[in-house]
């Protein structure tokens, strides 16, 4: 099932090392496709997952970094943007892999194939480390939320 130019953990390790970003790949024994899968393979809360989700904002996209037990409310993105709630989609997963490479499951925050815009969910500050996708189903990413702020050039928001 491997897409043409399907990036690996190995592509994310890569990018962490020639962007020097202070952030460390993990590799999971189980699957850890979802925030509850995640946070029970590491024993700790889904707020402390981040989940790296990409929408459609009147025909652009945007990467949305929410807390793992965050609702993201279209309204808030609709109010940042300035459009309609209905301007405002979650990117299907063909989509969400031509944009960033990762199949949906293991979207890191950072080392896409396309630069899009990043906001970040401010619940997430209140960690000193956060775990999001590291590539695939089956590894993560440790990194700090401010690494990950310096890192993507994201926006802080209130969802």
């Amino acid at each position: 099932m491997d897409a043409p130019g399907l990036l690996t953990p190995a592509d994310l390790a890569a990018h962490i090392a020639a962007s020097g970003i202070a952030a460390e790949i993990v590799p999971m024994a189980v699957e850890t496709p979802t925030v509850p899968a995640a946070a029970a393979a590491l024993g700790v809360q889904a707020a402390q997952i981040i989940k790296s989700l990409l929408f459609i904002v009147r025909d652009a996209p945007v990467l949305m970094i929410a807390s793992g037990d965050a609702i993201v409310d279209r309204r808030v993105l609709a109010e940042r943007h300035g459009v309609g709630k209905k301007q405002v989609k979650l990117a299907d997963a063909e989509t969400v892999l031509a944009l960033t490479g990762y199949p949906v499951g293991g979207v890191p925050p950072f080392g896409h194939r396309t630069r899009v815009p990043v906001l970040l969910d401010v619940a997430i500050r209140g960690w000193d480390v956060i775990y999001g996708g590291g590539g695939d189903d089956r590894t993560l990413l440790r990194v700090t939320p401010d690494e990950l702020a310096r890192a993507t050039a994201g926006e802080w928001i209130r969802l």
